[in-house]
């Protein structure tokens, strides 16, 4: 594709800044939508003359077809990502995490932008897979509104391939970490929220017995595939897993924590959450096909990293 101006919807955020970052060094002209709600103008190389930021919502339809204008494609990761937000307020992060969707396919038709990236996430299986590698072809089983959402956006992205001609490339995100994710927010990343409570010496808070299982995946490798995915001279239908199947325990992980920070930690155990799903593994042999990688970071290696940044 020739591509020169990017969208990245949510490019404020933890992800989408990682990728503004990529895209930019590669010598792309970047529009950052962003509502600015959990994303944060200092995760993004303002004053940077390729560098674009509009301060808006996805659920804005006007915003998002000015936004769309002059783009060449567009990542589309704006959404409230956040399982127990949804459950408690799925009427508002119904109007982020789908009609947002909407109105970027909209919006791309309106201005001729063919190619989007979209982030949607394992939790579109639920349960199902439980104690083996999920495929892309494991029966959905959405068991929040926000899995509900992003289910549902698939469905639409791939009529709008059908019927309207769009380029979607799908990506089912299991569990990214890695720097510049917020660990105030309680709807933040596991490991996050365990690094910054282990530096403070704090104790870590675990939802459940610690058993569940989940395939974390360092941000600067999904930013890798991301950028392929952008720059992809075709975009082949059906989504991608994004996992490494790894399965990390919490348990494991807090282990883990405790070597690197050489800290004696303390764990107490709360009520599992509703809507968490116990084991989660991804089977990554069609991001395999589609996807040139490197030998992916270790959980190690990225908690490492992530606490050289805290």
């Amino acid at each position: 594709m020739d591509v020169k101006r990017v969208l990245i919807t949510g490019g404020a955020g933890f992800i989408g800044s990682h990728l503004v970052d990529a895209l930019l060094g590669k010598g792309y002209s970047i529009r950052v939508l962003d509502n600015l709600s959990t994303g944060k103008t200092s995760n993004l190389p303002i004053g940077n003359p390729h560098l674009e930021l509009v301060v808006g919502d996805v659920a804005d339809t006007a915003v998002v077809e000015q936004a769309m204008l002059g783009c060449n494609a567009v990542v589309h990761l704006a959404a409230v990502a956040s399982v127990q937000a949804s459950v408690d307020d799925p009427v508002a992060t119904h109007q982020s995490n789908f009609v947002g969707t909407l109105n970027v396919c909209q919006a791309m038709l309106k201005a001729g932008v063919k190619r989007v990236v979209f982030a949607s996430s394992a939790a579109v299986y639920g349960n199902n897979g439980e104690g083996t590698a999920i495929e892309e072809d494991t029966p959905k089983s959405p068991l929040t509104p926000y899995a509900c959402d992003k289910l549902a956006s698939e469905y639409y992205l791939d009529f709008y391939r059908r019927e309207h001609g769009l380029e979607p490339v799908i990506f089912r995100f299991f569990n990214i970490f890695g720097p510049r994710q917020d660990p105030s927010s309680p709807y933040s990343g596991v490991i996050s929220i365990f690094s910054q409570r282990a530096i403070a010496k704090q104790p870590i808070t675990v939802f459940g017995d610690g058993g569940q299982t989940r395939d974390f995946v360092y941000v600067q490798d999904l930013v890798s595939i991301l950028v392929q995915a952008v720059e992809a001279r075709e975009a082949a239908s059906g989504a991608v897993n994004v996992g490494f199947s790894r399965a990390t325990s919490l348990n494991d992980l807090i282990t883990e924590l405790g070597g690197a920070t050489g800290t004696a930690l303390t764990v107490t155990h709360q009520a599992q959450r509703q809507g968490d799903i116990r084991h989660s593994r991804a089977d990554n042999t069609r991001l395999l096909q589609r996807y040139a990688l490197s030998e992916p970071t270790s959980v190690g290696q990225g908690l490492a990293q992530l606490l050289r940044s805290l």
